[in-house]
């Protein structure tokens, strides 16, 4: 086991695992990973064939989310932070999503989309870890084909979504995710909230 340090977290990946995941996403591949959240399919938010191919696996109605590890890396992709929606950020207990007016160096497919893209600062050690490593964001989609299903524990995962899939991660797949899924918010000019869930 080797451990990263970034900041005062120690955080533990498995090496095989680490590598793996990270081959999976330089290589235009699909991770079938645990989220802060729920168990998600994830890619290359910047690569324009990853991100293709999961957009082809989605439906129109279902929410795309954009993993990064820190709000130093979510400036980088969106047009403007606003100071309220920065310290909420910082102080948010659950997961937070956030469906920014404006994306940039991103996939370009991701800017024609009709789907709804939020990004949220991942708050799993795992996670931040693999995108710490990668060093750019992580496009993901819940891990399943249909709309109605939420995959919260890796026994909840269909095999039809393994077969398209091109790493399975291997972590946590014992035990269930930390929470369903996240609390999704836009906001207004002056920074004020509008919930789209709950």
């Amino acid at each position: 086991m080797t451990t990263f340090t970034k900041r005062t977290t120690s955080l533990m990946v498995h090496e095989k695992d680490l590598l793996n995941s990270l081959s999976t996403l330089n290589n235009e591949g699909l991770l079938l990973l645990p989220t802060d959240t729920i168990w998600s399919i994830g890619c290359d938010a910047t690569d324009e064939v990853a991100t293709r191919r999961l957009l082809k696996i989605t439906s129109e109605r279902q929410h795309l989310e954009i993993l990064v590890d820190s709000i130093e890396m979510l400036r980088q992709y969106v047009g403007h932070l606003h100071p309220r929606i920065e310290t909420l950020l910082s102080f948010h207990a659950r997961p937070l999503s956030i469906v920014f007016p404006e994306v940039k160096n991103v996939a370009n497919s991701l800017n024609n989309t009709t789907q709804r893209i939020a990004f949220r600062v991942c708050q799993d050690t795992y996670c931040k870890q693999i995108i710490a490593a990668f060093g750019r964001p992580i496009l993901t989609t819940k891990a399943s084909l249909e709309e109605d299903e939420t995959p919260e524990s890796f026994g909840n995962i269909r095999s039809d979504v393994f077969s398209i899939v091109d790493y399975i991660s291997k972590s946590r797949n014992g035990r269930s995710t930390a929470e369903t899924e996240a609390v999704m918010v836009t906001f207004d000019e002056k920074g004020d909230l509008v919930f789209l869930r709950d």
